[in-house]
């Protein structure tokens, strides 16, 4: 569990530093057929910054995410600092917005935005909990 004071904190990271991307794309994907167009939706939550120590405990704290090196190009300056990225996607990015979403205020509009897309796929039993599948699996398998 984790704490009201480290939720509060993360959500002022991803307000001040942060960006919360929920958008339909088209994207091309190879299928059986050939070649075809889905529209997806993409989400992403994404904190850059300087201070790798930040990004590596809010991943800790969190539990989900990952933090990278992001590859600056020859054309930037050679004294800027290296940055680093966190990012967490989809499902995890919605249990983030879960977590933050009492204390996020400069985001709070693309927080509920993940939260609403999330809900009303659950709403809709489209969403499958891993652990019950699990148990119905071995249930079927003993059940032979």
């Amino acid at each position: 569990m984790i704490h009201d004071v480290d939720r509060a904190y993360i959500a002022g990271i991803i307000d001040g530093e942060g960006h919360i991307e929920c958008v339909r794309r088209k994207e091309k994907r190879k299928g059986k057929k050939g070649y075809y167009y889905s529209n997806n939706m993409r989400i992403c939550i994404r904190v850059q910054m300087t201070d790798k120590s930040v990004l590596l405990w809010m991943r800790e704290v969190i539990g989900m995410g990952t933090v990278r090196k992001r590859n600056r190009s020859p054309s930037i300056k050679a004294h800027w600092k290296d940055s680093w990225v966190y990012s967490i996607r989809f499902r995890e990015a919605y249990k983030l917005c879960c977590l933050i979403w009492p204390f996020a205020h400069v985001k709070l509009d693309k927080v509920q935005q993940v939260i609403e897309h999330y809900s009303t796929e659950i709403l809709d039993n489209k969403v499958v909990d891993l652990k019950m599948y699990k148990e119905n699996k071995l249930a079927q398998q003993n059940n032979l």
